[in-house]
This record gives C-alpha cells, structure tokens and sequence, in this order.
C-alpha cells in the first residue's frame, strides 16, 4: 500500500491539490492500493500531553494510524513550506503514531518527498527537514526529491495543476517511487 499524505491541517491547502494530483497519478500507474491523507481532514483530539505515553493514544489517532500508516510500504509526503520548514502538524502527526508500534510504523519503509511554496525554492529546507527525521525513524527516502516553486502560478482556479513541466515532474517522481 501506498499512503499520500498532505502534511497541513489548513482548511482548503494548495498542498492538498497536489496530493490528490499524486494519488490520481499513482491510481493509475499502479495496481497497488493507494490512499490519500489529508491531515485537515483528521480529528485532532489526539493532541494532549499523554499522547506521548505508552497506552494513552486516542481511539482516532489509533484509526488513522491503523488504516494508513501501519499497512503502508511506501509514503509519498507533499510538504507546503511553514516560515521556513514544514507544518507543525505533520511533526506532531509522525510524533503520536511514533509512541505505538514505532517500528511497525516507519522502519524500512520508502518515502518520496514533494515540497511546495510559493517562494522560489520549493521548500528545499522543509524537505531537508523531514527527511532527517524519517531516516532517524528509519525510512528510507527517495533521492529524486521533488521541490515545487510559485504555485500559485501552477494552479487553475478548481486546483487543478496547469503546468506541464510540474506536472511532467511529478509523474516523473511516481515512476520512481514505484521502481523504488
């Protein structure tokens, strides 16, 4: 299984639009299962200082990380840029599913990176970032990086990606992830 992940809890993010682009993509390309999750969309009544110990994880986070983090052999992360890095949200998200079934979770698993921003460096910074952090938890990160700069300029006004080259990119990516 292959799990999509829009890292922002911001209602109606640009880094949504390119996750579910990807997870089409990936639908397509392959056979195997792919699911999309989107952090806006999750209950988040599992943020509390117990959270972090052993037994106190909420019933919904327990959900989440059942349906699309323990099954996942792959990740693809689409990361928006957040003053200079990635959301808090994503942190705390890897942090809580990090305290049950750790290792189940995210070692030797395979992820592929997608930084968006609507400055010139496609959040090269925030990639940098989380990519440290899963290969402290042990996953294993595609090379083929991919930083999208100016986004605002790569979307329509439905959120449909218009840029061919960024679009070409994209499915270049997908191809090695699924190679990978």
């Amino acid at each position: 299984m292959i799990t999509v992940i829009s890292g922002t809890n911001r209602l109606n993010s640009e880094a949504l639009h390119f996750a579910e682009h990807y997870a089409n993509l990936l639908t397509a390309k392959t056979t195997e299962n792919v699911k999309l999750l989107a952090l806006e969309n999750i209950p988040h009544d599992w943020f509390h200082a117990a959270m972090y110990e052993r037994g106190a994880q909420s019933p919904s986070l327990t959900a989440l990380q059942d349906e699309y983090i323990l099954p996942a052999q792959k990740f693809v992360f689409v990361i928006p840029e957040y003053n200079g890095g990635f959301p808090g949200a994503l942190k705390l998200f890897l942090d809580g599913c990090s305290i049950r079934e750790y290792k189940a979770s995210f070692f030797g698993k395979k992820a592929a990176l997608v930084g968006v921003a609507s400055g010139r460096a496609g959040n090269l910074r925030g990639i940098e970032h989380l990519t440290g952090i899963l290969h402290h938890v042990g996953t294993i990160v595609l090379p083929q990086v991919l930083p999208i700069s100016s986004i605002e300029k790569l979307l329509d006004e439905y959120g449909n990606i218009t840029d061919n080259g960024t679009l070409m990119a994209i499915e270049k990516q997908a191809e090695a992830l699924l190679a990978f």
